[in-house]
C-alpha cells in the first residue's frame, strides 16, 4: 500500500512540475489538451480587415434578410413598451379575440395569410404539436413528453389574444417564441390554428 501512495505522490509532483499550479504564468505557449476555441480566426470589433476589399470588418446584412426578432418592414421587436393588441394580445388586462386591425386583412389577402401561417406553424410548432395539432409531433413522441392538443383550445374558452401570449412568453414546458417568431408571423400561426381547428371539427 505504501508503494501506491509513493507512486501517487511522485505522479502528482510530476504533473504539477510539468503543468504548473492553476493561475501560474508562463512565458512560453501553454500546453492545452482542450483548447476550447481559444485560438480562432476572428476580427475584433472596430478594426480593419484585409480579407474584404473595402477593408471593413463589420459587414452589412445580406440583401433581403431580416434580423431575428424584427419584422419584414424593418420594425424592431417589442420590449414591453408597446401595449397595443397587435403586440400583446390584450386590451388592457383583458385578452382580445380576432385578428388585429394592424394586419390589414381582407378578402384578398386572408387566404395567403393563413397559408403563411401554415408554413410558420410547420417550422416552429409542428415538431411538438403535430401536423394535425393533436400534440403528437415527432419531438413529443420520441421525447415521450406531454404536449397540448391545440384542437382543444377553442376561441370560446381560449381567445386569440391568449394564444398569442402563449406563443410569445410560453406556458408549462413550452418556452416563449417572441425572439424566434416575428409578431405578424405569430398572428399568422394563430389564424392557421383556427383554420385547422375548423377542419378537424368538420371531419368529426
Amino acid at each position: 500500500m505504501r508503494y501506491f501512495f509513493l507512486a501517487l505522490t511522485l505522479i502528482t509532483i510530476l504533473v504539477v512540475s510539468f503543468f504548473g499550479f492553476r493561475g501560474d504564468k508562463f512565458s512560453s505557449t501553454p500546453i492545452r489538451l482542450f483548447p476550447d476555441m481559444d485560438d480562432q480566426d476572428k476580427v475584433r470589433t472596430q478594426t480593419t480587415s484585409a480579407f474584404f476589399a473595402d477593408g471593413m470588418s463589420a459587414r452589412k446584412p445580406v440583401a433581403g434578410t431580416v434580423p431575428r426578432g424584427f419584422e419584414s418592414d424593418g420594425s424592431g421587436p417589442n420590449f414591453g413598451n408597446n401595449t397595443s393588441y397587435y403586440h400583446t394580445g390584450k386590451f388592457g388586462k383583458v385578452y382580445g379575440d380576432g385578428m388585429p386591425k394592424a394586419l390589414k386583412l381582407n378578402a384578398d389577402n386572408t387566404e395567403a395569410f393563413i397559408r403563411h401561417g401554415k408554413q410558420r406553424y410547420n417550422i416552429s410548432c409542428m415538431p411538438c404539436h403535430g401536423e394535425a395539432g393533436n400534440g403528437r409531433g415527432t419531438a413529443a413522441v420520441v421525447g415521450n413528453f406531454s404536449v397540448a392538443d391545440l384542437n382543444g383550445f377553442l376561441k370560446a374558452e381560449y381567445p386569440d389574444g391568449q394564444m398569442y401570449e402563449t406563443i410569445s412568453v410560453g406556458k408549462g414546458l413550452m418556452s416563449g417564441y417572441a425572439y424566434n417568431i416575428p409578431v405578424r408571423d405569430r398572428w399568422a400561426i394563430i389564424a392557421y390554428v383556427r383554420a385547422l381547428q375548423t377542419a378537424v371539427k368538420s371531419a368529426e
